[in-house]
């Protein structure tokens, strides 16, 4: 059975687009019965990384601070499929980036040269081998998305595991006021979670139906504008 940790960096948690992408995509795993657990960074009480690096050079896979990142490390060992989810700021929302940081302990102190770059790989005791990015975001064109994806794509790549690929929901919030087009999204992040769990990967067609454009970038952009105006307006 399928293991999956969907961590959700969203400051808004339950209320926010985040949560709605991400729980589609979850329905469609659990169809494929994988087990599913779901964590909200915001809730955590997670202090930065100190950048000792203890857990590499002295007490080796494991962190000093005993802080609920103690717990975290438990569910990351035992699960095959880690989705970082998070609405795109800039890039990361600090809870988010400040998890991520965290992973040290969980990675293996033994470095590897691989097509030219430095990599290294997780500890025999964590099954994780794909990481997949859900985000979301206010701006129109899905290229907005490009940063936090690198840094997915890169965390995969350093540890050595598999990035099966991104959930990219441009100017998500429209999915409130267009139930037809949020019905056809949110129905294929649910087709891309059953995908990834019974195919091991997302087909290219599923993804690009979660990123369509639901409104022109000149309309977008001329109602932006003009909440903008609106409140300077109010403000003078």
């Amino acid at each position: 059975m399928t293991k999956v940790l969907a961590i959700n960096g969203s400051a808004r948690m339950e209320k926010g687009f985040t949560k709605k992408l991400l729980n589609a995509f979850l329905e469609g795993m659990k169809e494929e019965d994988a087990t599913i657990d779901l964590v909200y960074a915001k809730r955590l009480k997670i202090r930065p990384c100190l950048g000792d690096f203890d857990c590499w050079y002295e007490k080796v896979g494991e962190c000093v601070q005993a802080d609920d990142m103690q717990d975290l490390y438990v569910k990351l060992r035992g699960t095959d499929i880690l989705i970082l989810a998070t609405p795109i700021y800039l890039p990361l929302p600090g809870e988010m980036q400040n998890l991520l940081n965290r992973l040290m302990p969980l990675v293996e102190p033994i470095l590897e040269f691989q097509d030219g770059r430095t990599r290294a790989r997780f500890h025999e005791n964590v099954r994780i081998s794909k990481i997949v990015l859900v985000t979301v975001g206010g701006w129109w064109e899905k290229a907005n998305a490009d940063t936090v994806v690198r840094i997915a794509e890169e965390l995969a790549k350093d540890l050595s595991v598999e990035f099966s690929g991104a959930l990219i929901r441009p100017h998500a919030f429209l999915l409130s006021e267009n139930e037809e087009k949020a019905f056809e999204v949110l129905n294929a992040a649910k087709i891309a979670g059953a995908q990834l769990v019974r195919e091991g990967k997302m087909s290219k067609d599923t993804l690009e139906i979660i990123s369509q454009p639901l409104i022109s970038e000149e309309d977008l952009r001329e109602r932006y504008n003009k909440m903008y105006q609106k409140t300077k307006k109010s403000t003078l």
